[in-house]
């Protein structure tokens, strides 16, 4: 089934910031047009894979493990810009984000249009509760979404 744009959630549930990319994931998914799919994932490299074929665009949520200010929001275009080593993305899989990214452009299967919004987590310890930086973001973020998917179609 052919999408125009996909907004995918990765994260976990149970472990505080990293849940982050699903919480975007459920706020999107109430205010989004017919256009735009939305799935949850826990980044597992062959689903997103699969996820992403005959979509023209990509949108992607995950908490990042960064030295930075916690809730800060980096927003990266795949096709143009490789993604820094400073920001590795949150992850309890043998293969994470970034690798799935260079793994599907290895082998030709990145959608036309790629984006990553990473939020900077602080606590990945187990839990359900986030940090009070990150929950911050999240209505941030889920504007920006939403503003792209919209120009998008």
């Amino acid at each position: 089934m052919s999408t125009s744009v996909l907004v995918v959630g990765i994260g976990n549930d149970y472990r505080c910031d990293d849940r982050v990319g699903l919480l975007v994931a459920r706020a999107v998914q109430a205010r989004k047009g017919t256009h735009v799919r939305v799935l949850e994932s826990d980044g597992n490299c062959t689903t997103l894979l699969e996820a992403w074929q005959e979509t023209r665009m990509v949108i992607l949520i995950d908490a990042i493990c960064a030295g930075t200010t916690p809730g800060q929001i980096v927003r990266l275009d795949v096709h143009r810009q490789p993604l820094p080593s400073t920001y590795p993305f949150a992850s309890s899989h043998a293969l994470g984000l970034a690798e799935t990214i260079e793994l599907a452009r290895t082998l030709q299967q990145l959608p036309p249009k790629c984006l990553i919004y990473g939020i900077a987590g602080k606590d990945f310890s187990s839990g359900e509760t986030l940090s009070p930086e990150v929950s911050g973001a999240i209505p941030v973020v889920v504007e920006q979404v939403i503003r792209e998917a919209c120009s998008a179609s």
